[in-house]
């Protein structure tokens, strides 16, 4: 007792203490353990050396035994204990970058020790941002744990004992857009809330497949930055704090308004020149002037006009040989007022094709998508409609087409999805009759193998070699490509939800090989159907003469990219696009694979590839053109633009049996999945030397 205190104010604290405690209830226990199991390697989380680990002993991951150095306790300080508590898990030296070593430390409260369990198994550093990681994605015993940029693949992924849940539920969609307060620059959008069964953190804003802004699970509404004269779909996905992305809203169409009335033409170009190389003819001019700004410049040949460009030159390949054509050129505002013509110049081509194109023909014209190619022994050609949802065969000598199969269960998404690849062996379709098809349903992306037989496809014999790949209003990806190892390779886009194409258990944002009869070949990398990973929304492949793969992808809203596929290889998105880094330490990652290609959005939006004579053809979209490079070792030289403006958005080309190029456009309904809505032509290009 302390001196100078009495009992009775001695009794008079004791009774007080006594009661505090009854308030305040027992002490606290200690919170529920758990293991941390691997999801990649089923292995657990461990100090190294055991239960004599000294302070700082290196986390591993091991065989799951249950002893003290794997058995760990979340506290409400943000730590992480192990060892009966004695030792936390600690960032080496407090370091912040992508590699710093885990150990298990003397607890000292430091930030450095603070962690945070989140809803997809993943475990954050709050003072690094980055994730705990095993080393290279490695699964053996006694890998090292590290600090990494959180991607929440398999090797990130951590899995408890004590009834913490992983969240694999998606929201619902968001519905009721409203577009409110539309001027030339800005509206407002507005929404009705999603559902969750934890919670929505987020809801990403799109205009037909590009992200316009991210707000939180809380905002209903948002400021939107818009383009004077654009005409975009806008619609919105939840998102959960675990990644789980819905399905996309409806699509919310908008024409946005000039910011002016603008009835002042453009000055004439001037300087207009024209050369002929065989029969290819290329022209150039000088650039006009105008109050608001010039958007584009309408080629004419012979008082016809043949093609639009923003350039300052054009070409105009497989014209007739000894033949005088008379050019002239206009140029457009954005509110279509346009110049006067250019006086005329007259050009005479050559004597014989030297040119990479010597002739074009139109071979017919279609009201739906065509999407998928096939070009058969006898000349006809397959293709695939993609809102019409199935295949047809065309005769090109007499222009008839004949539908030959729909596909059962097909849907749309209400934006690009529907029936889409197609691929088959090369006996096709004597001693091979599987032609293989990839197809949206309501539900998943699919690949499937039909019976050829008789002209015609027999359902009956229809096999689903795999199903589940994640589906969502864009980014479905859908090209197939036989190769030459006699693998079949898909291309499949990430549905909208860029941690898919990171997490090489996952069958989104990637490109997959498998066996002719579904199953998984011995020497994928992953030991699973994965050949490639961090993919956006690839919609290309073609193998060239040395049996390497390209592949053509989609960026975002900055570019578009041409890759020369590895086995395993990681493509870099969503923290990289192209060239382009986003998030963490970007596109200089280790381990990531620079692009061969890159090209601007609004030169590419490029889908289908074809490979002939080792010359790689792009066919791009909001581009209107095919770029033309010639593969020398392992890079992409001498780039020829190729139908710039001549034929609007191009979907697809394919190699002809001929060692020719068919063509297919996509103009037109390309982004709703309503059939028959378009004006399209299939075309066959007859190339030079």
């Amino acid at each position: 007792m302390h001196a100078g205190r009495s009992l009775s104010s001695f009794l008079s604290w004791f009774g007080a203490m006594v009661l505090m405690t009854v308030l305040a209830g027992p002490a606290p226990a200690h919170a529920a353990t758990t293991t941390l199991v691997g999801q990649a390697s089923s292995r657990c989380l461990d100090v190294s050396g055991g239960s004599s680990a000294e302070p700082g002993a290196p986390m591993i991951i091991y065989d799951c035994h249950g002893a003290s150095n794997q058995t760990f306790e979340f506290t409400a300080a943000g730590e992480i204990r192990v060892m009966n508590g004695t030792r936390c898990l600690d960032a080496e030296g407090q370091g912040t970058a992508p590699g710093t070593a885990v150990v298990a430390y003397t607890c000292n409260g430091q930030n450095n020790q603070k962690w945070t369990y989140n809803n997809n198994g993943t475990i954050t550093g709050r003072q690094s941002g980055l994730c705990l990681d095993v080393y290279k994605g490695l699964t053996a015993a006694k890998t090292p744990v590290i600090l990494y940029t959180c991607r929440a693949t398999p090797n990130q992924v951590w899995v408890r004992n004590d009834g913490v849940v992983i969240d694999t539920v998606a929201p619902t969609a968001p519905s009721r857009l409203v577009l409110s307060n539309l001027q030339c620059r800005s509206a407002t959008l507005s929404w009705t809330a999603a559902t969750d069964n934890i919670g929505v953190a987020f809801y990403d804003v799109y205009h037909d497949g590009q992200l316009m802004t991210t707000v939180t699970g809380n905002t209903l509404a948002t400021s939107l930055t818009l383009n004077p004269g654009a005409n975009w779909g806008l619609y919105v996905n939840a998102r959960d704090a675990a990644g789980n992305v819905s399905q996309a809203s409806a699509t919310l169409p908008v024409t946005v308004p000039q910011c002016s009335s603008d009835t002042q033409a453009p000055t004439v170009p001037g300087g207009l020149m024209a050369t002929a190389t065989g029969t290819s003819v290329a022209l150039k001019w000088n650039a006009a002037t105008d109050n608001v700004g010039v958007v584009a410049y309408d080629v004419y040949r012979n008082g016809t006009k043949i093609g639009s460009t923003a350039a300052l030159t054009y070409t105009e390949n497989a014209l007739t040989a000894n033949t005088s054509y008379r050019y002239t050129v206009t140029a457009r505002d954005a509110q279509n007022n346009a110049s006067a013509r250019a006086p005329e110049v007259s050009v005479t081509t050559g004597g014989s094709c030297s040119s990479a194109v010597c002739s074009v023909t139109q071979v017919a014209t279609e009201t739906d998508l065509p999407w998928g190619m096939l070009a058969l022994p006898d000349g006809q050609l397959l293709y695939t409609r993609r809102d019409v949802r199935d295949v047809v065969r065309l005769n090109p000598t007499t222009g008839v087409k004949t539908s030959i199969g729909a596909m059962p269960n097909a849907a749309g998404t209400d934006g690009e999805g529907g029936v889409m690849g197609l691929a088959a062996a090369p006996g096709f379709p004597t001693s091979d009759a599987w032609l293989y098809i990839m197809y949206t349903t309501p539900n998943d992306n699919r690949v499937v193998r039909v019976k050829y037989v008789n002209g015609t496809l027999d359902l009956s014999s229809l096999q689903v070699l795999l199903s589940g790949i994640a589906r969502n209003k864009f980014h479905n990806g859908g090209r197939l490509r036989y190769g030459p190892d006699g693998k079949l390779y898909i291309a499949t886009g990430d549905a909208q939800n860029g941690d898919f194409a990171q997490n090489t258990s996952h069958l989104s944002g990637k490109v997959l090989r498998m066996n002719l009869d579904g199953s998984t070949p011995a020497d994928n990398p992953f030991g699973n159907l994965v050949w490639s990973y961090g993919h956006r929304n690839p919609q290309g492949l073609a193998f060239d003469a040395q049996g390497r793969l390209w592949e053509q992808e989609f960026g975002d809203s900055t570019m578009d990219e041409t890759n020369l596929i590895q086995k395993g290889g990681n493509y870099g998105w969503p923290i990289c696009e192209g060239t382009l880094s986003r998030s963490g330490t970007g596109c200089a990652t280790a381990g990531f694979i620079a692009p061969k290609r890159t090209y601007p959005v609004a030169e590419g939006s490029c889908s289908g590839i074809a490979i002939i004579r080792q010359a790689l053809y792009v066919a791009c979209q909001r581009g209107e053109r095919v770029y033309r490079h010639e593969i020398s070792g392992d890079s992409l030289t001498n780039t020829q633009d190729l139908f710039r403006g001549t034929y609007g958005r191009i979907r697809t080309v394919e190699p002809a049996i001929d060692g020719n190029l068919w063509l297919s456009t996509t103009n037109g309904g390309d982004k709703d999945n309503v059939p028959n809505n378009s004006n399209n032509r299939i075309i066959k290009i007859n190339l030079g030397p």
